[in-house]
């Protein structure tokens, strides 16, 4: 059985507002009020604006706070493995020693195929490897929601982060132009214990 639900204050103000204006159908019957004291009305309070004119220039500009894109936050990433090879990998100087295409494929097709590659090059005693994804397609179809472009190339980061792989990865990078650039990812590996 449900529990009868109480009106809070205001409402209960609202609704007697509401049978004040109203006339009664049934004239003889006496209307049934309690004697209840109103509710203090909330005082609203405004923060003054500073005055502004047509023309003056507007300071205090505030950041967007929309999420930078996928190779800004992987560049930003802070750098887990040796340095010096780190600024080797990112200038192309490394030459990956595997790497899958997941070019064409759907997200169900390149998720198990991503994970049995990362997975069994750690295996073999693989450090770097390329993950190509390509640059992904404008498939915006005019619709109030906009789609992702290049859903794998958006997607494979994220799976990256998270279990089975992150315990295997030490980083992840946009490749150098000469390895696909924006359509491709390297991926260090740690070493196996």
């Amino acid at each position: 059985m449900r529990r009868p639900r109480h009106l809070s204050a205001e409402e209960r103000a609202l609704w007697d507002r509401v049978a004040e204006r109203t006339t009664p159908i049934d004239p003889k019957r006496p209307a049934v009020a309690p004697n209840r004291p109103a509710p203090a009305k909330p005082v609203a309070k405004h923060e003054s604006l500073p005055r502004f004119s047509v023309g003056q220039s507007a300071n205090g500009h505030r950041p967007h706070d929309v999420l930078p894109g996928i190779s800004d936050r992987l560049s930003t990433a802070p750098v887990n493995m040796d340095h010096k090879s780190f600024g080797k990998m990112k200038r192309g100087k490394l030459k990956p020693e595997a790497r899958i295409d997941l070019h064409g494929m759907t997200v169900a097709e390149a998720h198990p195929e991503l994970v049995a590659f990362i997975l069994g090059s750690q295996s073999l005693g693989r450090r770097l490897v390329l993950v190509i994804t390509g640059k992904g397609k404008d498939r915006d179809d005019g619709g109030p929601i906009p789609t992702r472009h290049g859903v794998l190339r958006h997607q494979v980061p994220q799976w990256l982060a998270l279990p089975p792989l992150s315990q295997a990865i030490l980083q992840v990078t946009p490749a150098h132009l000469k390895h696909g650039g924006h359509g491709a990812y390297y991926v260090y590996l740690r070493r196996r214990r």
